[in-house]
């Protein structure tokens, strides 16, 4: 997201679809989805323009079912593939995402109506993500020499076992990058993956599985079913081994999990906060914040809604931040020359609408945008920044997500550190300062799985090797790093013990072992072995 000043545009332009998405193309992803051949059929429309996009079949519980059942039988000798040969298919399919990324970044701007500019960072995503596990999946999974009960006696090893077959239920918000992240890792594991993409963007999910069978996926690892949770939720929780859920709300999912006793990672929801400390440079953290609120049309669970500004900084930073957001280019064109695109579905610009017009008339004021823009398509709205608000209002602790951002000030750092972990949320933040070492100790303070310094959201997403999730009411479990892996794993200890064990040999009575035992316990700590 760059912060180039263009002039917004004032007349419709609403694209067809790309000349990429031809009715070849979208025949061969609808076919992927398991439905029967007479199943019911739903329309999908594009954020753009509101024209229909793509006629997918829609999956019934029995489907599910048999999913499953074809997903189970697949996975036992894909578990048993070495990992050298699933490594070769992950990096085939790395090559695959980036040769191909203009077909995909069609999809995902017809799909969810970002520009292509935010389209392409999934895209990075990724790359990132499948050869990040395709080149560390043999260090997280091998098996590995553990310290025995009695030294040299114990020869005790962990083995990890996939879990079987994974849940996992994807959002229209990042329809590559959520689709797909979670599914390469579990995989990678061993397991199989039946998958339930949101329905509006369903078409980029289903590129994202075509090419994985074209990189050389066994047939029936990785399925994919379409339709509402309602439907099917019940069928997808009572046949998973594992359940990942990325969406707004997941207590549900957690309790049901529960209830299954098996493992669940849900990323919900975020209410974001950015610091802007008083030694920040002004022009720097403006850019920074157009980048932290306005990407995607802020529909991203890490986009920053809340923002604390330093009162003695807190005039100059608003006059360069206000004059940065309205000078974005929002609109519809399938290249790299817009700012801001489209929100996704009706019901999101009509929760951004409500929670910006409640403020209003709850005595916010309005210092950028504050408005939808019917005449660029159905589903714009203006990249806003408001002031003045209060707790009576809808948008002071609850999730907006849309390019909607309030601006508060503080005076000291323990107040905007109080401030900002005020919300029961917490996914991601933002600090900013010119002193590196401060931005990081305030950043230790706040309640987030993430705090990015001097950045938005990208370098905490980016560093794949570190854990990436939420604290409190924005979900449990983490994607990313070790743990990203691992939880699609069954730990098992497997320890042979040889010569002697802890039962006393027959001319030792259990006082005398007792004794010797004791003994060789002090040794053992005298000596430093753990």
């Amino acid at each position: 997201m760059t912060t180039e000043h263009a002039t917004r545009p004032t007349t419709a332009r609403r694209p067809g679809l790309p000349a990429s998405l031809t009715p070849a193309l979208l025949e061969r992803l609808t076919a992927r989805v398991s439905a029967a051949p007479d199943a019911a059929r739903i329309t999908t429309t594009a954020p753009y323009s509101g024209a229909p996009l793509a006629d997918l079949p829609v999956s019934t519980p029995a489907d599910v079912e048999e999913a499953f059942a074809r997903a189970r039988t697949a996975q036992r000798p894909w578990a048993a593939t070495p990992i050298d040969e699933r490594k070769k298919i992950l990096l085939r399919y790395h090559d695959l995402v980036l040769a191909r990324q203009d077909e995909a970044l069609d999809l995902m701007q017809a799909e969810n109506g970002k520009t292509r500019r935010d389209a392409f960072l999934e895209v990075v995503d990724i790359g990132i993500v499948s050869r990040y596990y395709a080149r560390t999946a043999a260090k997280y999974l091998n098996p590995k020499r553990r310290r025995g009960a009695i030294p040299l006696l114990t020869h005790t090893t962990e083995l990890r076992h996939p879990k079987g077959v994974v849940t996992v239920i994807s959002p229209w918000n990042y329809p590559l990058s959520m689709a797909a992240g979670d599914a390469v890792a579990a995989l990678m594991a061993g397991n199989a993956v039946v998958q339930k993409p949101d329905t509006q963007t369903a078409l980029t999910a289903l590129w994202s599985m075509d090419l994985m069978h074209e990189a050389g996926l066994p047939a029936g690892v990785w399925q994919m079913v379409i339709g509402p949770g309602s439907s099917i939720g019940g069928a997808l929780m009572d046949n998973a081994d594992y359940m990942m859920f990325t969406g707004s709300t997941g207590r549900r999912i957690a309790g049901d999990a529960g209830r299954r006793l098996i493992g669940a990672s849900l990323e919900l929801g975020g209410k974001n906060a950015m610091i802007v400390l008083d030694d920040a440079g002004i022009d720097k953290a403006a850019d920074g914040a157009v980048n932290a609120c306005f990407p995607s049309a802020g529909q991203l669970c890490v986009s920053i809604e809340r923002l604390y500004v330093a009162e003695s900084i807190r005039d100059k930073f608003i006059a360069a931040f206000v004059a940065r957001a309205k000078a974005l280019k929002v609109g519809a064109a399938y290249d790299y020359s817009i700012d801001v695109g489209s929100l996704t579905t009706p019901s999101q610009l009509k929760s951004v609408t409500e929670h910006v017009d409640d403020a209003i008339a709850k005595g916010a004021t309005v210092l950028a945008g504050g408005k939808a823009r019917p005449d660029l398509g159905p589903l714009f709205y203006e990249p806003t920044i408001l002031t003045d608000i209060t707790p009576g209002m809808k948008l002071y602790d609850h999730e907006t997500f849309g390019p909607v951002v309030s601006i508060y000030s503080y005076r000291d750092v323990d107040e905007a550190i109080t401030l900002a972990n005020s919300s029961p949320y917490g996914l991601n933040a933002s600090v900013w300062s010119r002193n590196g070492a401060r931005g990081r100790a305030v950043a230790a303070r706040v309640h987030a799985g993430t705090v990015n310094v001097n950045e938005a959201f990208a370098a905490a997403w980016g560093s794949i090797d570190a854990p990436m999730g939420g604290m409190g009411d924005s979900g449990l479990g983490r994607r990313h790093g070790a743990e990203g892996i691992l939880k699609y794993t069954e730990p098992q200890t497997v320890a042979h013990q040889r010569l002697q064990g802890f039962t006393p040999p027959a001319r030792f009575s259990p006082e005398t072992w007792a004794t010797l035992l004791t003994k060789a316990l002090k040794v053992l700590k005298a000596t430093g072995v753990r």
